[in-house]
């Protein structure tokens, strides 16, 4: 009995150890800040406060992403229960746009070696071909509001104020010594388990109050990405995203092409819709997408009008630029990539080409039915003409007449079709 008794303490003791070891939630945010990073970010935090994390850790590599999205996580880390660690890994990742706000938003900002941070200025706010003074005046609102919300967010942690305000109003970008020199960042780590080391014994404010983090020798709880979560993060890639935009482009060409295909025009709806989901979570420049569209009705056209292949050409050109201007890459870094650029536009080339050749072929080539499909045509005579008889051309009994009497037999070749269907031939020797 006194076995069982300390049996079973030593159970209640190991399954205590086992629920109340040290820990530290972490979580990969690679790409695009929008919503589905957004949803990640709940999910982990929420793992970490019910589970009693020493911290949640987010590993962050990112170009930039949606500002609204951007002020709401910022706002889920500021409440949080647990301290937030960002880390900006592995080298060669960066922290561009909104991955600045996350990092002065986070109660520990580290960088692992040969990262960068910066580049936070607000795009996608201009007018169409210049800006007016409307738009200019809602940039400098949006450029300011972001500026006062990144110096609070500095403020907050005792960080950098100045850069803060420079990288969104002169989008400065630094790198990771940089960053720690300007005091923009705490520490420079380049491992899971050094960082764990230096986290070891550091406080933080929380709202509950300071906080000592216990990290040493703690477990890393990888955050569990949904298949829901994986496909829509997959789905906001910049490069499948266009990839979409193509696919509707095509399916809808080929359908007004070929009425009545509806594979074609389905496919092309449903990538469509696809597109415009992902292409809402990023930022887009409006010069690149009307380009794309451009280039569109510019397809179009060369199906309706002989342009002899020039539409063909403006089309190229204006989807070549319009996708290099899409996510306009030197303010954001998010772009999509060249080779895939370059890949879309040969083969669209292609297409036209071979379109075009074809209807040129098509119009050149001597007509084969009707009444002008005749002409030209041998034959021979049935009944005698003088001038009118009968001739078989095509295995088939024509009405014919001829300049000239011609006998019954005589190989003829039609030259004319006149009304009534008579056909006008001469004597082929």
């Amino acid at each position: 009995m006194k076995r069982a008794t300390v049996f079973a303490i030593l159970l209640i003791c190991l399954g205590f150890n086992v629920a109340t070891a040290k820990h530290v939630q972490w979580l990969v945010l690679d790409g695009a800040v929008g919503p589905v990073a957004n949803e990640l970010l709940n999910i982990a935090l929420e793992a970490a406060e019910e589970d009693g994390a020493e911290a949640l850790i987010i590993e962050l590599d990112t170009p930039g992403g949606l500002l609204s999205t951007t002020r709401i996580m910022c706002k889920t880390i500021l409440a949080a229960k647990v301290p937030v660690v960002l880390y900006i890994s592995p080298s060669g990742s960066r922290a561009g746009s909104a991955g600045v706000f996350l990092t002065l938003a986070s109660h520990i900002a580290v960088m692992a070696p040969g990262t960068n941070i910066g580049a936070a200025h607000p795009v996608g706010l201009g007018g169409f071909g210049g800006q007016s003074d409307s738009s200019q005046v809602m940039e400098d609102k949006i450029t300011n509001d972001a500026a006062a919300f990144a110096r609070t967010l500095a403020e907050r942690h005792g960080r950098n104020v100045e850069w803060a305000e420079s990288a969104v109003r002169e989008s400065k970008s630094i790198t990771e010594t940089e960053a720690l020199d300007l005091g923009v960042i705490d520490f420079i780590t380049g491992s899971r388990d050094s960082l764990l080391v230096k986290l070891d014994s550091m406080t933080v404010d929380l709202e509950s109050g300071p906080y000592t983090l216990d990290t040493a020798n703690a477990d890393i709880h990888e955050t569990n990405i949904g298949l829901r979560l994986k496909i829509l993060d997959f789905i906001a890639n910049p490069n499948f995203a266009y990839i979409l935009l193509l696919l509707g482009i095509y399916g809808l060409f080929f359908e007004l092409y070929n009425p009545g295909a509806v594979f074609p025009g389905v496919v092309g709806v449903l990538a469509l819709i696809l597109a415009f989901f992902s292409l809402q979570m990023l930022p887009i420049s409006w010069a690149g997408l009307l380009l794309i569209l451009l280039a569109i009705v510019l397809f179009l056209l060369e199906i309706k009008v002989a342009s002899y292949g020039m539409l063909t050409i403006g089309g190229i050109i204006s989807m070549a630029l319009g996708s290099l201007m899409l996510f306009e890459p030197f303010k954001t870094g998010i772009q999509v990539g060249l080779e895939l650029i370059i890949t879309a536009a040969i083969i669209t080339a292609l297409f036209f080409v071979f379109v075009v050749g074809m209807g040129l072929r098509a119009q050149s080539k001597k007509v084969t039915t009707g009444q002008e499909g005749i002409v030209g045509e041998l034959g021979y005579v049935t009944v005698a003409l003088n001038p009118q008889g009968k001739v078989q051309v095509h295995g088939e009994i024509w009405q014919a007449e001829a300049s000239e009497p011609i006998e019954k037999g005589a190989r003829v070749c039609v030259v004319a079709v006149s009304e009534g269907l008579l056909l006008k031939v001469e004597k082929k020797s």
